[in-house]
C-alpha cells in the first residue's frame, strides 16, 4: 500500500501542473507575505491610531475624517501630484515618442543611441541622480553657471522658488522617457510599409503620412504608455524627497512624500496607512477612467 502511495505521489509531482505549481511557489509565497499581508495590515492600521511605539488603537473612520475635512496639506499634496502628473506624463510620451521616430531608421550607430536615450530611465530614478539634480539646480550649480554666459542672472534660486521648483522635478521626469521610448520604437517597426507606400502613391505628405497612418496606429501603445506612466507619476518619490522633501511652501510636496512624512516623520502611522489606501483608490479610479475612455481614441484593428 506505502508503494503504491508513493507512486502515486511520484506520478502527481511528475506532471505539467504540479510542476507549474512548484516553479511559481517562490513568486506565490513571496507575493502573500511581502504584498498581501502587509496590505492587509496597512488596511487594519488605517482605521487606528497608531504610531509604530505603541500599540494600535481602533478608531474607525477618524483617520479618513479628517483627511478630507481638517487637513490642506492633504489637498495640497494632490494638487501638486497631479500637477505634476498631468505636465511630466504626457511630456515625456511626447518626447519619447519624437526620439523613436528618429530612431526608427536603423543605421550602424542606431543600438548606441538606443542604450544612450534608454540610460536615464535606469539611473534616473536613483538617489545619486537625485542629488546630482539637485546640484545642478542650486544658486551655484552649473545651470545658473551655463545662463551667466548669455547674461542672465547667475544665483536664481531654481529650488527656493514656488514656481520653478516644480519645474525641476518635471525636467527630471521627462528627462526618463527611454523605456517608453523603446516601446515606442518597437511599435513604429510594426507597421506595415505598404501603407506608407500606399500613402506615397496618393500623394500624401509627411503630415499626412502621421495623422492618418502612424498615430492612429500608435494609440494602442500610447495607450499603454500613458496608464503606465500616469501610475508611475502618482508615485513619484525619490525626486521630491531628496531633492526637494516638498520645499518650497509645500509647492512640491508630493502625495507619497506626504504619506511617509505622516507615517515615519511625524509618527502619525495609522493616518500615513490611510492616505496610502486613499492614493491607490485614486489610481484605480484614474485607470478605470483611461479604459472607460479608450473606446474613443484608441484604434482597435478588431473592430
Amino acid at each position: 500500500m506505502k508503494k503504491t502511495k508513493q507512486m502515486s505521489i511520484r506520478k502527481k509531482l511528475n506532471t505539467e501542473s504540479a510542476a507549474g505549481v512548484i516553479c511559481t511557489m517562490p513568486f506565490i509565497i513571496g507575493f502573500l507575505l511581502f504584498m498581501i499581508v502587509p496590505m492587509g495590515i496597512s488596511l487594519y492600521y488605517s482605521f487606528c491610531n497608531y504610531d509604530i511605539l505603541s500599540a494600535p488603537q481602533w478608531c474607525g473612520l477618524d483617520n479618513y475624517i479628517k483627511m478630507f475635512t481638517d487637513d490642506p496639506k492633504f489637498w495640497k499634496s494632490i494638487g501638486v501630484t497631479f500637477y505634476f502628473a498631468l505636465v511630466s506624463v504626457p511630456l515625456r510620451l511626447i518626447f519619447a515618442l519624437i526620439v523613436a521616430m528618429i530612431l526608427v531608421k536603423s543605421s550602424k550607430a542606431s543600438a548606441f543611441y538606443r542604450a544612450v536615450y534608454y540610460l536615464p530611465s535606469i539611473i534616473g530614478g536613483s538617489v545619486a541622480v537625485a542629488i546630482l539634480w539637485k546640484r545642478m539646480f542650486a544658486a551655484d550649480g552649473v545651470v545658473n553657471k551655463i545662463l551667466s554666459v548669455f547674461g542672465f542672472p547667475a544665483d536664481f534660486a531654481w529650488l527656493g522658488n514656488t514656481k520653478t521648483a516644480i519645474w525641476t522635478l518635471i525636467i527630471l521626469a521627462v528627462w526618463q522617457f527611454g523605456s517608453s521610448m523603446l516601446i515606442f520604437l518597437s511599435a513604429l517597426k510594426q507597421i506595415p510599409s505598404e501603407l506608407y507606400e500606399a500613402a506615397d502613391v496618393d500623394g500624401a505628405n509627411k503630415f499626412n503620412k502621421f495623422f492618418k497612418i502612424t498615430l492612429p496606429l500608435l494609440t494602442p501603445t500610447i495607450f499603454f504608455n500613458l496608464v503606465m506612466q500616469m501610475i508611475n507619476g502618482f508615485l513619484a518619490f525619490t525626486q521630491c524627497f531628496i531633492i526637494t522633501q516638498g520645499k518650497p511652501m509645500d509647492s512640491t510636496l508630493f502625495y507619497t512624500v506626504y504619506t511617509y512624512f505622516q507615517s515615519f516623520k511625524f509618527y502619525n502611522t495609522g493616518y500615513g496607512a490611510a492616505l496610502a489606501w486613499v492614493m491607490l483608490l485614486l489610481i484605480g479610479l484614474i485607470t478605470l477612467v483611461l479604459f472607460a475612455t479608450k473606446k474613443f481614441w484608441v484604434y482597435d484593428e478588431g473592430n
